[in-house]
């Protein structure tokens, strides 16, 4: 079985979304329920940091989808950072860095966020 947990962390700016370990069928629907447990609570600027993020599926870039309108349309945003190369890899062959702003820091994502930077 897969190993896949999510960390919260709020700062001034947004809510910090740590995730580790692998992000597949099995445990996307853990990472829905942190989204949704987050926009319920009008948590809109998420940040998801992916600096211990082993592996996602199709399964798992189709969470970020399900919930990025919806987040876009109440004036929030979804931001990734610190994915490791191989994870990248698999976001950007699906033109996610298209869709979302995907950069290496969790500073960095703040920064977009505390500039007003619009989504992609």
């Amino acid at each position: 079985m897969s190993n896949f947990s999510v960390a919260f962390r709020d700062s001034d700016i947004a809510t910090i979304l740590a995730v580790c370990g692998e992000l597949d069928a099995h445990t996307a629907p853990e990472l829905e329920s942190a989204i949704k447990k987050c926009v319920d609570e009008g948590k809109i600027r998420l940040i998801v940091d992916g600096n211990e993020l082993e592996y996602i599926s199709s399964a798992g870039l189709g969470v970020f989808m399900a919930y990025i309108e919806e987040i876009r349309a109440l004036d929030g945003d979804i931001k990734i950072c610190a994915l490791k190369p191989k994870v990248f890899g698999v976001f950007d062959l699906l033109g996610f860095p298209r869709i979302y702003h995907i950069v290496e820091t969790e500073e960095e994502a703040l920064s977009l966020f505390n500039q007003g930077i619009q989504p992609v």
